[in-house]
């Protein structure tokens, strides 16, 4: 059981966060544009958590280049999608004269010949 002394101030501290948490939604419009790209990042970083996040005796030591295709494997071409007639082509060859070549989004998955 709590005295009153401490209830006062308990109740004192829960107007406090009600009323600033109203205060916070009552004016998200002037502050939220600046706090919006912040928030979204610290949430990125805590939900999905990178190398740099680790603490420095767990991080790994660095690599030196990441892996390079060998010689017997030629580098592939860039993909290319091609728009002709509202008909969309993927390829990696140069597109179709008459077609028009639009940026390629997201990952591309390449099947052999």
């Amino acid at each position: 059981m709590r005295s009153p002394g401490e209830r006062a101030i308990l109740r004192a501290l829960a107007a406090a966060l009600v009323a600033a948490a109203a205060a916070a939604w009552w004016t998200a419009d002037e502050w939220w544009p600046q706090a919006g790209p912040w928030t979204e990042q610290a949430w990125k970083r805590i939900t999905r958590p990178g190398a740099d996040t680790l603490p420095p005796t767990m991080k790994r030591p660095a690599q030196a280049q990441p892996a390079q295709p060998g010689a017997s494997e030629p580098a592939r071409p860039p993909s290319r999608k091609c728009l002709k007639d509202g008909r969309t082509t993927y390829t990696d060859q140069p597109c179709p004269r008459g077609s028009q070549e639009l940026p390629v989004e997201g990952a591309v998955t390449t099947l052999p010949h």
